[in-house]
């Protein structure tokens, strides 16, 4: 098993949680039914402390659920169970026996024009993949970035055209980037670049290709193997959800909230309307939300003063489809747990393959591949009937060359709203002034996770704010869980040379200014 390393310098819970009696909090009520959520519920009960637990949708998990349909089970984006929290790593085991966790061998490559390219990028194999006209062509360019390099390397295009040539830039980083974010690259900022690229540039991949032993610490590496439910990760949040309900907590479906009502500086009624209309009152002496912080905002009654209204209105989010289709197990001859489509002819920037991520996942003699999609709500993607977008990914399948037309056996689509915050300009006085206004008007109002926080958090990150709040409210401990996940290293990485992480686990998205023009999906 990974054993993670720890950070000495995060915020750590009380030593023998489990032999804690806190005062009675009162009525505790958890907004969503994620990972956050379903932490915080579980922690509370070490304290005796049962919940409400109000989730909007018919499942559990949020954006790490497993979709079910007609025995296939798809994950959402792919979620590898690793981290450097150790409190999370055991929290994990502790939900899930060991025997539910399968170690997983972590392989993704970049798919390009027929050929597969190593992730992260090794010149030699980029090289040969190239073709020698293709590569003599992509070191000229380089050359020529080194005698006239671009004038603006302040965005996310001028950085990486100056450290690998236009060409590489073009084939490599463009389309996929803007795949992702939905903005021109040339409006990203270079900050992000910096981050995930850190050293390397084409001139230091060809040097440590040539020779491995030298300046291999300047290139971070990934994470080789990876923790996995067999049955996906909406597995641990469906046992979770059984264990909080048989601890006393209840659970409600469809209960979607749409207020928080609020007086002398504390909230005291938590509202939640139902499919049909009707509307449902829950008495609170604290929540714990995970629902996103702006629509947690615009829900308070009394209503929040206008400057805070546009200040939860100018926060935005990236949405997510994934469109299943099932194909014969023979047809695919990779066993990528995902690859990365750089295609600009293609609108699907990855492909998931899920049958590398767990045999359980399909069924004998097929597979499923999952063709990703990262959308704003008003893309015409987003509305577009399931039948479309199915025929769509079989269309760009058939493109990339990784499958015949005729071997599309079936299709799912599955949509994700705000799945990932976006980063602005002004994001962070925005999240500063929600984050004001509820300390002083409604303090028992506990954010967490990612859209909880407006956080770009991974699964366990999240998890940890909802483990360090349930002390709070249960014990008074004072944990700040903004503090969470602010490093700057990526989670995954660690030094090439193999002797342990810096400790850093923080995640990192690029800053979009928000008047960038978007790309339509």
């Amino acid at each position: 098993r990974f054993t993670p390393h720890m950070d000495d310098s995060r915020p750590t819970l009380a030593p023998h949680e489990a032999d804690l009696i806190g005062t009675d909090p009162g009525e505790v009520v958890v907004i969503g039914a994620g990972p956050a959520g379903l932490t915080a519920a579980y922690q509370l009960h070490k304290y005796g402390i049962a919940s409400t637990i109000l989730e909007g949708s018919d499942t559990v998990g949020g954006i790490s659920r497993t979709e079910v349909r007609d025995g296939w089970r798809f994950d959402i984006g792919g979620h590898r169970f690793f981290t450097k929290v150790p409190e999370v790593e055991a929290l994990w085991h502790e939900i899930l026996p060991d025997e539910d966790f399968m170690m997983r061998p972590r392989k993704s490559r970049i798919f390009y024009n027929g050929k597969f390219y190593d992730y992260p990028l090794r010149a030699t194999n980029a090289l040969r993949n190239l073709g020698i006209i293709e590569a003599i062509r992509c070191v000229l360019s380089y050359v020529w970035v080194r005698i006239r390099p671009p004038k603006d390397q302040s965005n996310f295009e001028g950085w990486v055209a100056a450290r690998f040539g236009w060409r590489l830039y073009r084939t490599f980083f463009k389309a996929y980037t803007e795949k992702v974010w939905g903005v021109p690259a040339d409006q990203i900022e270079a900050d992000w670049a910096a981050q995930r690229i850190k050293n390397l540039s084409l001139f230091s991949a060809v040097v440590n290709a040539l020779l491995p032993n030298r300046n291999q610490k300047d290139i971070a590496s990934l994470i080789e193997e990876f923790q996995y439910p067999k049955y996906g990760p909406g597995m641990m949040w469906e046992v979770c959800r059984d264990k909080v309900v048989a601890e006393g907590s209840t659970m409600t479906y469809g209960a979607e909230v749409t207020g928080v009502r609020h007086v002398d500086g504390r909230a005291t009624h938590v509202i939640a309307t139902h499919a049909d209309g009707t509307t449902e009152e829950h008495e609170a002496d604290h929540v714990v939300s995970s629902m996103p912080i702006s629509a947690l905002l615009a829900g308070m009654d009394p209503p929040v003063p206008d400057h805070v209204m546009a200040a939860a209105n100018g926060l935005s989010y990236r949405d997510f489809i994934t469109v299943a289709l099932v194909v014969p197990e023979s047809k695919v001859d990779w066993n990528d747990n995902w690859i990365y489509i750089h295609d600009p002819a293609v609108k699907t920037m990855r492909i998931q393959n899920f049958g590398s991520w767990s045999p359980h996942l399909v069924k004998d003699g097929r597979n499923v591949l999952g063709l990703e999609y990262t959308v704003f709500e008003t893309d015409a993607a987003w509305t577009a009937p399931d039948e479309e977008l199915i025929e769509q990914g079989r269309r760009e399948l058939v493109h990339l060359g990784l499958i015949e037309p005729g071997d599309v056996e079936g299709g799912y689509v599955v949509r994700q709203k705000k799945a990932y915050p976006t980063y602005d300009e002004t994001y962070k006085a925005n999240v500063d002034v929600l984050r004001g206004w509820l300390a002083e008007h409604t303090s028992n109002v506990h954010p967490i996770g990612r859209n909880g926080m407006f956080r770009y958090n991974n699964q366990d990150h999240s998890m940890y704010t909802a483990m360090l709040t349930a002390e709070n409210i249960a014990t008074g401990s004072t944990h700040d869980v903004w503090t969470v996940n602010v490093e700057e290293e990526y989670h995954e990485e660690g030094p090439a040379d193999g002797n342990g992480s810096s400790g850093n686990t923080g995640r990192d998205a690029p800053i979009i200014p928000s008047s960038a023009p978007r790309l339509d999906a």
